[in-house]
């Protein structure tokens, strides 16, 4: 029987729904998972591509990609919208310390994503040489699968596969999951070795129940203070605050679609791949004008994080499902290979470069590892284990880190996508570059004096 409306979207996003509170459910009951604190989200994603990729009903995973898509750009656009919050402006006496913090944090991003591309792109080389066909930007899809996530890896995949890479936003979206893996199955070990071994600044300290099942038992609800800047019998403050990222993503879209007329040709792909950064700038330009109009304390805090996080757990879910395994399997030994050797490198320059800070090292490596394998959300996490209760400013030079890391990796980002495709650079020229690159953002870091004696 037809229906009278189209529920392909709906019945899609009650899917990842459906995926989403199993996931839940796993982290409720199953000890080993609550010990390596696996996100719902991600537990819920990898059912979802065990259902989706053995089909007991069809399910196109491509509609996954298209919400990975959509809910990346809402996380950013959220962010941007974002002011802080007077609770977490710094204090005199944290500021010069916690300068060196977010700056050291971008830095590191600086380093990772070139050394992660050097170990893709030589490891490509290699493959080749053995008889293996591989497309010259396969390694490349690496950094953007893990230091920036699935929806940047999905994003300029797509771009990429009209560029003749083929099932590249596929491979990038695989990376992404892979380097999940490293932040939870390394990263969790190893935060626990630094507090058995006295380095974490609040000592040693257990996680509450709630924290490993997830929820809260009835009797420690939490009640998040919430200033409601809209009044109800007008519009509801949550529909005003989506507004707002409604607002911000339609303007995005039409500035991309008509910054692509502009520049034409292969740059206006790539104007796509962009999307999410084009979102984040002109939230913030929105917030600009609502402060010079007087308005932006209409602007709830509380409730655009809330938004951001939702997007972040709807993203990694549907990143899960829109893995497909028949293309994954035909390039199985060189994804894992390279996925290993470009997680145990990140592993040493995390901890190399971390234990030459002069202070909250164990903070600092927690929170940069776990981003720089998987997301903000997964630093944040790790952290959490070192700093249970966010007493140390670390939690705050996350969020500042960005202030640098932006053009950061907004350079390195264009350089990723620009060299193989539009300047048809080989492998090997951009092994160099990248290369380059690493070198440069470890010079800055001494230069600034961000590093210096081992402290252990």
């Amino acid at each position: 029987m037809n229906t009278p409306f189209s529920f392909l979207v709906v019945l899609m996003f009650s899917f990842l729904s459906t995926m989403l509170i199993v996931g839940f459910l796993i982290r409720a009951k199953v000890r080993i998972v609550q010990k390596y604190l696996f996100p719902s989200s991600l537990l819920g994603g990898l059912v979802g591509l065990a259902i989706v990729n053995f089909k007991p009903f069809h399910i196109d995973p491509k509609i996954f990609e298209a919400f990975t898509f959509h809910f990346f750009n809402i996380s950013f656009i959220s962010i941007g919208l974002t002011p802080t919050s007077p609770e977490e402006k710094l204090s005199k006496k944290e500021s010069k310390d916690s300068f060196k913090g977010s700056l050291w944090m971008a830095l590191i991003e600086g380093v990772v994503f070139p050394a992660q591309a050097v170990v893709g792109g030589i490891l490509v080389i290699l493959f080749v040489t053995l008889g293996m066909r591989l497309h010259n930007a396969f390694g490349f899809l690496l950094p953007l699968g893990f230091e920036e996530g699935p929806g940047q890896a999905l994003s300029f995949g797509r771009v990429w596969e009209t560029m003749g890479f083929q099932n590249a936003a596929t491979i990038g979206i695989t990376y992404a999951i892979l380097g999940f893996m490293f932040a939870i199955f390394v990263g969790v070990p190893l935060v626990n070795w630094g507090i058995r071994k006295g380095l974490a600044r609040e000592g040693k300290a257990g996680l509450p129940e709630e924290f490993l099942k997830g929820f809260y038992a009835p009797e420690k609800r939490q009640e998040v203070p919430l200033r409601l800047t809209t009044h109800p019998a007008n519009v509801e403050s949550l529909a005003f605050q989506l507004a707002l990222v409604g607002l911000v993503y339609g303007l995005t879209y039409f500035v991309v679609k008509y910054l692509g007329v502009l520049m034409g040709g292969s740059n206006a792909r790539l104007a796509w791949g962009f999307f999410f950064l084009f979102g984040m700038v002109i939230a913030m330009g929105v917030r600009y004008i609502m402060g010079l109009l007087k308005i932006e304390y209409l602007i709830n805090v509380t409730l655009q994080r809330r938004i951001t996080g939702f997007s972040v757990d709807y993203l990694i879910v549907a990143t899960g499902c829109a893995i497909q395994l028949e293309i994954i399997s035909k390039a199985l030994i060189p994804i894992l290979a390279i996925s290993i050797a470009g997680g145990l490198l990140t592993l040493w320059v995390v901890i190399y470069l971390g234990r030459r800070l002069q202070s909250y090292n164990l903070e600092r490596i927690a929170a940069i590892y776990g981003t720089v394998t998987g997301t903000v959300s997964t630093g944040l996490l790790l952290l959490r284990i070192v700093d249970p209760e966010f007493k140390t400013p670390v939690p705050k030079e996350v969020g500042f880190m960005n202030i640098f890391a932006v053009p950061i990796i907004f350079v390195l980002t264009y350089v990723v996508n620009k060299g193989p495709f539009w300047w048809h650079l080989g492998t090997l020229e951009m092994v160099g570059i990248f290369t380059a690159f690493t070198a440069l953002f470890v010079f800055l870091i001494k230069i600034f004096g961000l590093v210096k004696e081992r402290r252990f």
